[in-house]
């Protein structure tokens, strides 16, 4: 792809970042790294901060397309998405129901099982009501250890690891902070993987796996970002037909959601068996320094600069703007 004949195609792209979910500090990195990278093919790009700048100036902008590089609430999970439809300004990722289920946790595994696509089992508890009995209750339906998460945050944030039947109120504690919901969760002990898909539909392609190893099997917000303790194993060292089932796997999970453009798909993989198990999809996943989707696509040949372009022209509308209807 020959850079600075790439961009003019593009028109005026806005490259949005920063926001108010908590992962607003990784955001303002991923942001400005996609900046940088759209620019380097020549591309008429501007950062555009959803937290300081209101929809108002959005629209008065006159973007042609913009780049999401947003995590978390308001900017990942379908908001932003609509109003994008009813500014009528293509945008990258998926549209906005899939971009809502993706970012609850709970309705994700329901749709995944209803699919017959492997999936922790889990036990959703009410934030408020949640009895002490309850609480209880879950290692004896799940076992220990299991994981307890916040179904609507990302990067890490809001999850907590019982080992015994004492850490279960002050897990569930850390997670009702940041949500009216928490999801109790098996816990699979294993390998963590996860695959980065590009497309839609027929067309969506997984990337080579990741496989994260972090200090302790701790990969927390800490170490996602900000530390070089973490190692990276791209491609996975796995087996061809396993890697295949995986990377299909991760397509199926992909399109079970609606999901086009680009995404992630997290997955532990049993040391027991072997068996894979589908834990999340990012549908805004991270674009800094540490992040994974340009590991993946690097070891598949593909540059950070040349990804970033090739998520820029996947930029779309769920709904095309009609022209035709007129009142009665």
């Amino acid at each position: 792809m020959s850079k600075k004949k790439t961009g003019h195609q593009f028109g005026k792209v806005g490259v949005l970042f920063g926001g108010r979910s908590a992962e607003r500090e990784v955001s303002i990195m991923s942001g400005n790294g996609v900046l940088k990278a759209l620019k380097s093919h020549g591309v008429d790009a501007y950062l555009f901060d959803t937290r300081e700048r209101s929809l108002a100036e959005l629209a008065a902008e006159k973007f042609d397309r913009v780049f999401i590089a947003l995590h978390g609430r308001y900017g990942e999970d379908g908001t932003l998405q609509g109003a994008l439809e009813q500014l009528g300004i293509p945008y990258t990722g998926p549209g906005v129901m899939a971009s809502a289920i993706a970012m609850d946790k709970v309705m994700t595994k329901r749709i995944w099982q209803s699919m017959g696509l492997p999936t922790p089992r889990f036990i959703v508890l009410d934030s408020h009501s949640a009895t002490r009995e309850e609480l209880r209750q879950v290692p004896d339906v799940l076992g220990l250890p299991l994981m307890l998460k916040a179904p609507h945050e990302g990067s890490t944030i809001g999850i907590s690891k019982v080992v015994g039947y004492s850490d279960m109120s002050e897990g569930f504690a850390l997670c009702a902070k940041f949500d009216e919901k928490v999801l109790a969760e098996e816990f699979v002990t294993g390998r963590e993987l996860t695959v980065p898909v590009l497309g839609a539909g027929r067309n969506a392609r997984a990337l080579p796996i990741v496989e994260i190893r972090a200090p302790e099997g701790n990969y927390d917000y800490q170490h996602k970002y900000f530390t070089d303790d973490t190692k990276y194993l791209c491609p996975a060292p796995l087996d061809e037909a396993l890697t295949q089932r995986i990377q299909s796997l991760a397509v199926q999970a992909f399109n079970a959601l609606g999901c086009e453009g680009w995404a992630r798909v997290d997955f532990m993989l049993r040391s027991s068996d072997n068996e894979p198990f589908l834990l999340e999809i990012n549908t805004s996943p991270g674009m800094t320094g540490h992040s994974l989707v340009p590991m993946a696509a690097k070891a598949d040949g593909v540059s950070y600069e040349d990804l970033c372009v090739e998520i820029l022209k996947s930029a779309s509308l769920d709904l095309k703007p009609s022209t035709d209807w007129k009142p009665d």
